[in-house]
């Protein structure tokens, strides 16, 4: 059926909104925020419009990972249901427009990053696409299904490059923005992988429910939770961030944590508990990530 609709989609010219999608605009949201929150605790003051272009860049960054991981995977997303409308399997685009628009898109991001604020900024996006890309979705991604775990550090790095940007250098406080991100990025996913266990399996892809099943899988994101709510309380440990991001850390990783639970203890027919905890991982970060913007503390911005 995916393959006869994307027949007859053949010939349609491709609107803006196409090139849009390639870009995957929901993922890029979250990365954009959390650059943004990464850019805005780092310490000193950043040129407005500077901080600006960095977010676009950072933006274009992402979007061209995203076009270039579509590019590469248009044979999985045409037999699952939930990607076979997406602009390559759709016929709206086609794999060598997407290649030139995702290059094009990254080659001006990092450029641009690199000459309005600073190369640092610019070498460890140029990292990040190509980590995505080759790293994540040409090698680890139909290999291992620890693809996820790995990979997920490119998803963990907008932090780091917003920061990097506003200081040109790192610190132990980037780090932890990272470790967040990369260990919520596991239950995040696999609480969808869940309830997709059968559409990976004809896509030939190896995420951990298909090779590992489901016991397994819940079991792995019942601790990577607990873990990542230790780690989202080290801000607050360390001076880095106020009370108040303390305590929403500790009430947002209670919840996590119970959801992670009732996904542990939910069978394999229940799919309700999966899509909760999906749905909740979200919304964790984005508060999490906004808490932590709103309560910085001073120490963030003089170190």
């Amino acid at each position: 059926m995916q393959i006869n609709r994307s027949i007859l989609l053949r010939g349609r010219y491709a609107t803006v909104g196409d090139y849009v999608a390639l870009t995957k605009p929901r993922v890029m949201s979250l990365v954009v925020f959390t650059a943004l929150v990464g850019l805005m605790v780092a310490p000193g003051d950043i040129d407005p419009f500077a901080g600006m272009a960095a977010i676009l860049c950072i933006a274009a960054g992402a979007g061209a990972a995203g076009a270039l991981n579509m590019w590469y995977d248009a044979d999985i997303d045409a037999v699952m249901a939930r990607t076979a409308m997406r602009p390559i399997p759709g016929g709206r685009v086609s794999r060598s427009e997407a290649l030139v628009f995702g290059l094009t898109l990254g080659v001006c991001a990092v450029l641009a990053l690199g000459t309005l604020l600073n190369l640092a900024a610019a070498a460890l996006l140029a990292f990040t696409i190509f980590f995505y890309v080759v790293v994540y979705t040409m090698w680890l991604k139909r290999r291992t299904p620890q693809n996820i775990v790995i990979g997920g550090a490119a998803g963990a790095l907008p932090p780091v490059i917003g920061w990097v940007a506003a200081t040109g250098n790192g610190g132990i406080e980037p780090l932890i923005l990272f470790l967040i991100i990369f260990l919520w990025t596991p239950p995040h996913f696999w609480a969808l992988s869940l309830n997709l266990a059968g559409e990976y399996t004809r896509a030939g892809v190896p995420m951990l429910p298909v090779v590992a099943g489901g016991v397994e899988t819940k079991r792995q994101i019942l601790l990577y939770s607990v873990f990542l709510v230790l780690i989202s309380l080290l801000p607050w440990a360390l001076g880095f961030a106020g009370a108040i991001y303390g305590a929403a850390a500790a009430v947002l990783g209670a919840i996590m944590v119970f959801l992670s639970w009732q996904v542990h203890r939910s069978d394999d027919k229940q799919r309700r508990p999966a899509r909760r905890l999906f749905a909740f991982s979200i919304l964790y970060l984005v508060l999490l990530f906004g808490v932590l913007l709103m309560n910085a503390t001073p120490y963030a911005q003089s170190h």
